[in-house]
């Protein structure tokens, strides 16, 4: 069989055999199953190296605990082998915000858990780097991507290094990896690489070097003195996440007692065809053969999901979507969404609903700066917080031209909007902001919500939702008539249902009584309520750790015992 004919990259010496294969240019090493989709960043990046004539191999939840013999099956790759721990940071995955063990793991088979180990970016780098001690490790993904400097570990309740130097690796690439990777594939193997790959934007690499020097550069406080004291770590952050909202950051370099992390900018945002391409790959949107019968929940859910954009420029406290993939928001063309729906409509499963139609906050779709000669001098954290910019369009036109195209297609009877909304950019507590916003929220309710709406209040009182980088509940409160106007003047059985979270640094007791007893609540199943877990390279950690606000320095109240935090949840449920 040759390479045409085979749809999936191989995950097995047998397939290499069958495609013709003696050796893989790169191998991936992943801790979800395989799964064929652009949602899923292993299938992405093996698909593009593909696309560009490498032989790429992939191995899902590699056995790490047995004789590693699924570390050896394909052997030694020609350039490198590439590592993630998966769509979702595995600690995440693992435990629930009380450090409780999960039963399961929507990432593997059958939801079971036990097959991916903690860290597994981590995990997999050292055994690679002791099986093969001279071939490049690449690492890529959200929990490389959020560890890529110094960082508070809840689970640990320790500040660890960068993940560089916990693994052993050579290369990190950070955020969205299709343009970092194309580079690096084409530098490794050539004599000199380890020197020229240090020019690769959007990457992070260890220096050994008693001295540095990277002029116009930002340098962070070193390891040992930030571990040492919360003011200086809340410093290093504030230092962190103010050059990388600017359009045009600078290097941040990290200094360690072996060394230095340097961290190299992104690179400037892809042009639309250019993320047309990545998305116009010829994906299978399914799951590997070896995996035929079994049920993969994660797949499930997204199997007939589009993603219409990258990047989020709400920049909630909590959120890591920003420090993933980045503040500006980069999107498809419609003809490259339309295209992907039209294969949707020809899978013999597709029976005409799309589960979704967004990105990681779904009416940010063809959002931007009015004027990027403002935006590259801007140094804001959040374009809609405190208030909107004046700078950014938020015209809902494009995506509302958007949806009624999707809803054109031959085969498609429905389209959701399963992703999250931002309703500060239609509304605030005194009514729409334009008329776009207004035939917005009509259109989402009427023609896109499956009978409930999902939004993210994510609190009532004022004092949390400032830390959280929230809008006045007050917003909620017109939404929320807004939405009872629309559908009894339609006639439809929905409901509106409001994300929660309790225990936020900030967020007291008295706080989570308030907004048990909120009257503007009154009538909703109040079933929706996240207890905070505190992810790296977010503001919310930071504080949880510190103690400090690092953007102001102000100290900040957080609760950290287990039975309180309980308590917070459950004053919630109590109605």
């Amino acid at each position: 069989m040759s390479e045409s004919n085979y749809p999936f990259l191989p995950v097995s010496a047998k397939e290499m055999k069958m495609l013709g294969w003696n050796y893989a240019d790169v191998i991936l090493f992943t801790g979800d199953a395989y799964i064929d989709h652009p949602s899923f960043g292993a299938a992405v990046i093996g698909r593009v190296l593909t696309s560009l004539g490498y032989k790429v191999a992939i191995v899902p939840q590699p056995n790490w605990r047995d004789d590693l013999r699924d570390f050896k099956k394909m052997g030694r790759p020609r350039l490198f082998f590439g590592v993630t721990a998966g769509a979702m940071d595995s600690m995440v995955n693992h435990y629930t915000a009380n450090r409780r063990l999960r039963s399961d793991d929507s990432y593997t088979p059958e939801g079971k858990a036990g097959f991916r180990p903690d860290y597994p970016t981590i995990v997999y780098t050292k055994i690679l780097k002791e099986l093969y001690p001279d071939v490049p490790v690449v690492l890529g993904g959200i929990e490389a991507s959020l560890r890529r400097v110094a960082h508070y570990d809840y689970w640990k309740d320790s500040i660890e290094p960068s993940v560089l130097l916990s693994s052993g690796a050579d290369v990190l690439v950070y955020g969205m990896g299709e343009r970092a990777i194309t580079d690096i594939a084409a530098l490794i193997g050539k004599k000199g690489w380890q020197e020229s790959i240090k020019r690769v934007p959007q990457i992070a690499f260890f220096e050994k070097s008693d001295v540095i020097s990277y002029p116009d550069s930002i340098m962070l406080s070193d390891f040992e003195s930030a571990r040492s004291s919360k003011r200086v770590f809340a410093e290093n952050f504030r230092l962190i996440e103010e050059e990388s909202n600017r359009y045009a950051p600078r290097v941040i370099v990290e200094p360690y007692k072996e060394g230095y992390v340097v961290i190299n900018p992104p690179y400037a945002l892809p042009q639309e065809g250019e993320i047309d391409s990545w998305y116009d790959l010829p994906y299978t949107k399914r799951a590997h053969p070896k995996y035929r019968n079994k049920h993969i929940p994660a797949y499930e859910m997204i199997k007939f999901s589009i993603n219409t954009h990258r990047g989020c420029f709400g920049a909630c406290s909590f959120c890591t979507i920003s420090a993933h993939q980045g503040k500006f928001v980069v999107s498809r063309s419609e003809k490259s969404i339309l295209e992907e729906i039209f294969k949707l409509t020809q899978m013999p499963e597709f029976k005409g609903v799309i589960s979704d139609i967004g990105g990681p906050t779904a009416n940010m779709y063809g959002m931007m700066g009015k004027n990027l000669h403002i935006c590259q001098k801007c140094k804001r954290d959040s374009c809609i917080y405190p208030a909107v910019c004046k700078n950014l369009n938020i015209s809902h036109s494009r995506i509302l031209d958007l949806y009624k195209k999707v809803l054109s297609v031959d085969g498609v009877k429905r389209a959701f909007v399963g992703s999250g909304i931002r309703y500060d950019l239609f509304l605030n507590e005194s009514g729409y902001l334009d008329d776009s916003g207004r035939e917005y929220l009509y259109r989402l309710i009427k023609y896109h919500t499956s009978g409930r709406l999902k939004v993210a209040p994510e609190h009532t009182e004022q004092d949390v939702l400032k830390a959280m980088g929230k809008p006045s509940f007050s917003q909620f409160v017109f939404l929320r008539k807004e939405f009872d106007r629309i559908v009894k003047s339609e006639k439809l059985r929905y409901e509106i249902v409001p994300y929660f979270i309790s225990s936020h640094p900030g967020c007291n007791i008295e706080h989570m009584k308030q907004l048990s007893l909120n009257p503007a609540l009154r009538g909703i199943r109040l079933e929706q309520v996240q207890d905070f877990t505190p992810t790296p390279m977010t503001r919310s950690s930071v504080e949880y750790y510190s103690g400090i606000d690092p953007m102001t320095g102000e100290k900040i109240f957080v609760e950290r015992e287990p039975e309180s935090k309980l308590k917070q949840k459950n004053f919630f449920l109590r109605k």
